[in-house]
Parts: C-alpha cells; sequence; structure tokens
C-alpha cells in the first residue's frame, strides 16, 4: 500500500524509505519511543520493564516487558528490518522464560524500571490501578497467560505463516508494520496491525476454535458430557453454566464486583465476565451477528447500576474450574 498526499486535486506519492536509511535505530529510537507511547500499538498495556533479562546469557533480552488489563504478561519484541527475521521463535522462548512471574516479582520488576526512568510513582499502586483491582484481591489471578507483539518495518512470508499457525493453536501473537515514509525532510510512520487482521479478528477467533473442535473430535478426546441441577438433566456444558449463573444471581441480590470475583475467580480460563455494553459492541463487529455472552434478561447481572453478562463460550478447559467453584458455593451439580 502507498501512501499520497491529496495537493491541488491531485495524488502525489509519498516516498516510502527505511529506518536505516532515515538513520533510525532499533532500540535506541524506535524502542525508545514505543516505551513510552505503547498505546501506539495497544492501548490496554502497561510496560514494565525495558531489556528485561533474568538469565545468564545477557544477549538475551526481551526488548519491552509489559501487562494487559487481564493481568496477562506481554512480551514485546521489535526489529527495524524488512522481514522480521526469526523474532517470533526468539519471542516464544521468552514467553516461556516469563511464564511464572508472579504478582510480587512483577512489581519488583516495574520498580526497578520506574527507577531507571527516574520516576517516583509507587508500583504497586500503579500494578494495581491499571488493572482495577483492589489491595485485597487475590494475586494467584495474575499471568494466567503470556501474550506476544511482535513489531517490524515488515514480515517474511515464512514468519507470518508460522505466526498464523500458532495462533491457530491458541497461542496470543499479533504482529504490527511499521513503515516509515519521507515527506518535505520529516519521517512519517504508517502503523498496521496485519495479524490478526482488527476487523476480522472475531472471525478468525471461531473459525480458530472450529478448528480446534475438529481436531478434538478426530483425536477422540472432544467431550460430550452432560450435566444435571436442579432438576434437569442432559444439561450441555452452557446449560449447565446458564442453569447456574441464573441461581446465582436470585441468591445474590445485592452482588458486588468483589463477591463475583472471588466466588468466580480470573484463573477460570477465558473472558469470564464483561459488561453488557461491550458484549453488544463485540457482536456489532462480528461478520455473523453473534455474541459470546449470555444476553437473556434473567441472566444478567446489576453491579452498581452497571450490567453485567457472562461468557457462552465453555469447553473442557474450562467448565472444570467453573463448578469445582459453584460446588465450593453449596451448589449440587451432577454429570452424566
Amino acid at each position: 500500500m502507498a501512501i499520497f498526499r491529496f495537493n491541488n486535486n491531485n495524488f502525489e506519492k509519498v516516498e516510502q524509505t527505511k529506518f536505516s536509511n532515515e538513520g533510525i535505530l532499533e532500540r535506541q529510537h524506535i524502542q525508545n519511543a514505543l516505551k513510552k507511547q505503547i498505546e501506539i500499538i495497544s492501548p490496554n498495556l502497561l510496560v514494565i520493564s525495558e531489556e528485561f533479562c533474568e538469565w545468564e546469557d545477557s544477549r538475551r533480552r526481551i526488548d519491552l516487558l509489559a501487562i494487559d488489563r487481564d493481568a496477562n504478561i506481554v512480551v514485546i519484541e521489535l526489529k527495524r528490518t524488512e522481514t522480521g527475521e526469526h523474532m517470533e521463535l526468539q519471542a516464544l522462548r521468552y514467553a516461556s522464560m516469563v511464564s511464572t512471574l508472579t504478582f510480587k516479582r512483577a512489581v519488583e520488576i516495574f520498580e526497578k524500571y520506574l527507577k531507571s526512568i527516574e520516576s517516583d510513582l509507587n508500583p504497586q499502586e500503579e500494578i494495581l490501578s491499571f488493572l482495577g483491582w483492589s489491595e485485597e484481591e487475590s494475586k494467584d489471578e495474575f499471568a494466567n497467560d503470556v501474550k506476544i507483539i511482535l513489531v517490524s518495518s515488515d514480515f517474511s512470508k515464512e514468519l507470518t505463516t508460522s505466526v498464523m499457525w500458532l495462533n491457530e493453536r491458541k497461542i496470543d501473537i499479533k504482529c504490527f508494520r511499521l513503515i516509515p515514509y519521507k515527506m518535505d525532510n520529516e519521517v512519517l510512520i504508517d502503523v498496521q496491525q496485519i495479524i490478526p487482521l482488527p476487523e476480522a479478528e472475531s472471525y478468525q477467533i471461531k473459525i480458530r476454535e472450529q478448528k480446534e473442535e475438529k481436531r478434538e473430535a478426530r483425536t477422540g478426546i472432544r467431550d460430550y458430557s452432560r450435566y444435571c441441577f436442579n432438576g434437569e438433566n442432559g444439561l450441555s456444558k452452557r446449560g449447565i453454566v446458564l442453569a447456574i449463573w441464573k441461581q446465582y444471581l436470585q441468591d445474590n441480590k445485592n452482588l458486588t464486583i468483589s463477591k463475583l470475583q472471588n466466588d468466580f475467580p480470573k484463573d477460570i480460563k477465558g473472558n469470564l465476565f464483561v459488561l453488557k455494553q461491550q458484549a453488544l459492541e463485540q457482536q456489532e463487529r462480528d461478520s455473523n451477528n453473534l455474541t459470546r455472552y449470555f444476553l437473556e434478561n434473567d441472566a444478567i447481572a446489576i453491579i452498581d447500576n452497571s450490567e453485567y453478562v457472562i461468557s457462552n463460550q465453555w469447553g473442557k478447559g474450562n467448565i472444570e474450574k467453573f463448578i469445582d467453584y459453584a460446588k465450593k458455593l453449596g451448589y449440587e451439580i451432577g454429570e452424566e
């Protein structure tokens, strides 16, 4: 794609350039700018470290280490090249290395980073505020997953093929392309998310889930369990979640966020609860006009004058934890 300047009813092509031609360095310039304005690639990240390294080989350093608002760790790798080289393999290695980070260790890492940039902010308070957590909330909810963001001038076909294959297997990787242009002695940067394409992201998630179901069916591990609750038999995974959730809302007329998060913690895999408006906006973006949350009136939780809904995406990976927590609340659930 080219960028044009519209001038005197004419399209004037803006010259594409290279970072190397403009003397723009990977670490000194691009990385330094992104750590201060990470919202350029994602508005929901908090950078907690730069050039992070806790290994004997000091050459292995994570360019930028961040967390997202769901308390996931995010590894950000940068290249100014036109291929991205082997950055996806490098990022996977780093992701495995930081997958065991605790909340306490993240605070220590962030404290060191804040000192390096001469900031007097309180690291723990900043992280808690960013996550929307209170002091009392369980730190066990921290770092349930690790995500990867790759940023480069461009990516080779081999790299993009690898990333799409990994995404199909539920490893969350996004690719952003930074393309430099030269106009009037100024460098302009075109920022593009190319994997997954933003407008097709929800569709691609559905395709990925369908492929996962097919793989499970082929290997004979697909779970066809049925459940019993409150006199109802033969309930599917969605059915048992909805039945328990409705009973839970009836039993907790004055529900609070802290009680909800305590009864059903974030270690249940997936985005469990969202605001109803957020679920509707997601539905509008979905090419099939489908929602991933229960929107029935009697399945909506009213908390602090806001409406919350629960996910309808349940499988073998998360249904067991939901049922375990429901049983701890005293609900009797049978399995057929």
